[in-house]
């Protein structure tokens, strides 16, 4: 059955990005686009709606402006924003939709939730389904320069500096497009290597560098771009750690990219699993601002003491993304997922090797598995470390040797 669509556009980025300065221009256009907006405050007062309000655009009487607050709807507030879309695709009455998400959500739960609303029962598809169109993140490229020279411009009440660096990051990871707002503010040669360090932890959505939030509506209106596999597995880490099937020398190795998934009865070593292909934007502008990336891969098992050293008081402030799989010495059929954004650093328990499987349906799995194929190795298994750094002027070969101190 062919349902009634409503395009959406989802605006994220951090406070004080530029997201209601954009939010206020889109509306003012002069293309006769009836909007609606779902403006989300994670405070009791949504003062972004009442910016909103003020400019005259839209008004919260006229049913046209909603203000989801005091919670977040990438979390407490999922089943609000689903109300809301409904309601507003039920008046009939709008073109499209725009969402300007608080500025501490991430983008991915967001998205998840209104992909998952024409599964959901009849009372929510009947009259038509929301569709993103775009997801746009905003980004003020002032405090991008401060984040990456130790974040210090980036600390707002209610945040420490962690929780900031890693909410950035997931911002940029996962959208389509980057506006680069304020960029009168820093020297063009700033500017580049903004665009670099972004560029190099979002390898395909587009970057466009702005002020006021002044962009051409067709460049962030009814673009069809947004497809959520694409999104979800664009990011650089998951570009590199999967098309690398290198030796254990450090060096990468470029091979086509093999479409498996390590997913059986509670067996698996990825949680994310990645469909997307190897780039090289723009790689001669990051050599010349030191940014890069590499792949860390071994097959022997960790000391997680040491390893917990090595992250705790060792780990270098070049490094602005990594994560990976890992696995220790005392619980080896165990995989974990290693993750860093800025200084936030965290592992979970991500399931079992398929190496722990029971004979007969790991041969199975081997059978119909060209990836897994590929990855085993008689000693191990699936059993490995690796681990994709992303950052600037990193010292690849000490990290690397501090890596294998940890090895067992």
């Amino acid at each position: 059955m062919n349902r009634y669509e409503t395009p959406v556009l989802l605006l994220t980025g951090y406070l004080g990005s530029g997201k209601t300065t954009l939010l206020n221009r889109i509306l003012s256009n002069q293309d006769g686009i009836r909007f609606a907006v779902i403006v989300n405050d994670i405070g009791e007062v949504n003062i972004d709606a009442s910016l909103i309000q003020k400019g005259g655009i839209v008004d919260q009487q006229d049913d046209s402006l909603i203000a989801l607050q005091n919670g977040c709807i990438c979390c407490t507030l999922k089943m609000d924003l689903v109300e809301q879309l409904h309601d507003i695709i039920s008046m009939q009455r709008f073109d499209y939709i725009v969402i300007e998400a608080s500025g501490i959500c991430e983008p991915g739960p967001i998205a998840q939730t209104i992909c998952s609303i024409p599964s959901m029962e009849p009372k929510y598809t009947e009259d038509g389904i929301p569709r993103i169109d775009c997801i746009a993140t905003v980004v003020d490229a002032l405090r991008m320069q401060s984040e990456f020279d130790c974040g210090e411009g980036l600390v707002r009440p209610g945040l420490n500096e962690n929780d900031i660096e890693n909410l950035v990051i997931q911002q940029i990871e996962f959208c389509n497009i980057v506006l680069l707002n304020k960029a009168d503010l820093v020297s063009p040669s700033e500017l580049e290597r903004v665009s670099q360090i972004i560029r190099a932890l979002q390898p395909h959505a587009e970057i466009i560098p702005c002020n006021f939030g002044d962009v051409p509506l067709e460049k962030i209106i009814h673009t069809g771009m947004f497809d959520f596999e694409r999104v979800a597995t664009s990011a650089a880490w998951i570009s590199k750690i999967e098309n690398y099937h290198g030796e254990e020398d450090g060096d990468e190795d470029e091979h086509e990219h093999h479409h498996h998934h390590h997913h059986h009865d509670g067996h698996h070593c990825h949680d994310e699993h990645c469909h997307c292909h190897h780039h090289h934007h723009g790689e001669g502008e990051a050599l010349e601002y030191g940014i890069g990336t590499f792949v860390y891969y071994r097959r022997r098992p960790m000391d997680l003491s040491r390893f917990d050293h090595f992250v705790a008081r060792n780990w270098p402030r070049s490094i602005i993304r990594a994560k990976g799989i890992c696995y220790f010495r005392g619980e080896k059929d165990t995989c974990y997922v290693f993750e860093q954004a800025g200084k936030q650093i965290q592992m979970h328990n991500a399931g079992q090797w398929y190496a722990t499987m029971p004979e007969e349906e790991l041969q199975m799995m081997l059978e119909r598995d060209a990836g897994l194929r590929r990855d085993w190795d008689p000693e191990y298994g699936d059993r490995m470390q690796k681990i994709v750094f992303i950052g600037q002027n990193m010292d690849q070969e000490e990290i690397i040797r501090q890596l294998d101190e940890c090895l067992v």
